[in-house]
């Protein structure tokens, strides 16, 4: 490799991100940031049907503060493979009151998990800070635009699929085919990140997810998990969603997903000695206390 070439390589490595501007806070990822799933939502894979009331969904949220949460993330549609669509107007019935409820009793930062930009504006008007959109922007083009008025934190997640025709990864009859997933999703992932900049959107807003999960084979996940290093090199920060997924359950040999959570910290844990700074997950309490185990195991890894 010539000289020039070596300088140019190491001037696209970025440093990792230390923080995250969501609207008016800044999310500090000097230590761990663990973000609590609450699904507010009938058919999610995991908990689908448990926090439906408003009291229940807030009494989760406050218990997921308490455990370790930094961040609640709050969706009223769920991305399982699957899944059945929801309308905006649905979304904003199950996700506008728990967010107004939440925000009443706590100063916790809320996420809205959703990819139309009509449920994520009502939920940031009701005291949101972050617009977790599984589709990147590609299914509602006015997200970006939301975001960069808002100033709001944006999360892009890479998918192959919607929902609607996405299969869990341990089903597919034919395996997605890829020479390089990490590459591709890479690839895909700066594509979108080039998109929301030139619409407005902040770079220092943006954090980027690979999407486990989400149209990737078993193996393609696992590969995902192991060179998770190259996605901190974008110099965004990086939110990752393994909790209780089926690639964990089909290594594990675990088929209850509320049984996973053993085996989902494990996987957070590589993770977070590689540098991940976002964990979304739904045992809080129980990722808080692995992931600070990473200072012990590695000095230089953020607590």
């Amino acid at each position: 490799m010539t000289s020039s070439r070596i300088f140019y390589t190491l001037l696209s490595v970025k440093q990792p991100a230390t923080s995250w501007q969501c609207r008016t806070r800044v999310v500090s990822l000097e230590s761990t940031t663990i973000v609590g799933i609450l699904n507010v939502t009938p058919d999610s894979f995991s908990d689908g049907g448990k926090f439906m009331g408003v009291r229940q969904a807030t009494d989760q949220a406050l218990k997921l503060e308490e455990e370790g949460a930094t961040i609640i993330d709050i969706g009223g549609e769920s991305t399982r493979p699957g899944a059945i669509r929801v309308s905006a107007e649905e979304q904003i019935s199950r996700v506008e009151p728990v967010i107004r409820s939440i925000r009443e009793r706590s100063k916790v930062c809320i996420s809205v998990d959703t990819t139309l930009a009509e449920v994520a504006r009502v939920a940031l008007n009701s005291g949101a800070d972050i617009i977790n959109d599984v589709s990147a922007g590609t299914e509602d083009v006015s997200m970006f635009q939301l975001a960069a008025e808002t100033g709001a934190g944006l999360v892009l997640m890479h998918r192959r699929l919607p929902p609607e025709l996405d299969e869990y990864c341990d089903q597919y009859e034919n395996s997605p085919e890829s020479d390089d997933i990490v590459k591709d999703v890479l690839n895909w992932l700066e594509t979108r990140i080039d998109a929301a900049i030139a619409a407005g959107v902040y770079a220092e807003t943006i954090a980027i997810d690979p999407g486990l999960g989400f149209g990737k084979s078993v193996e393609q996940n696992w590969q995902l998990v192991r060179e998770c290093q190259r996605f901190i090199e974008l110099g965004y920060p990086v939110y990752v969603g393994a909790s209780r997924k089926s690639f964990i359950g089909l290594r594990s040999g675990i088929e209850c997903p509320e049984m996973r959570d053993m085996s989902s910290t494990s996987v957070a844990l590589e993770m977070k000695l590689k540098g991940v700074q976002i964990f979304r997950v739904h045992n809080v309490l129980e990722h808080a206390r692995v992931l600070q185990s990473a200072t012990q195991i590695n000095p230089n890894s953020r607590s």
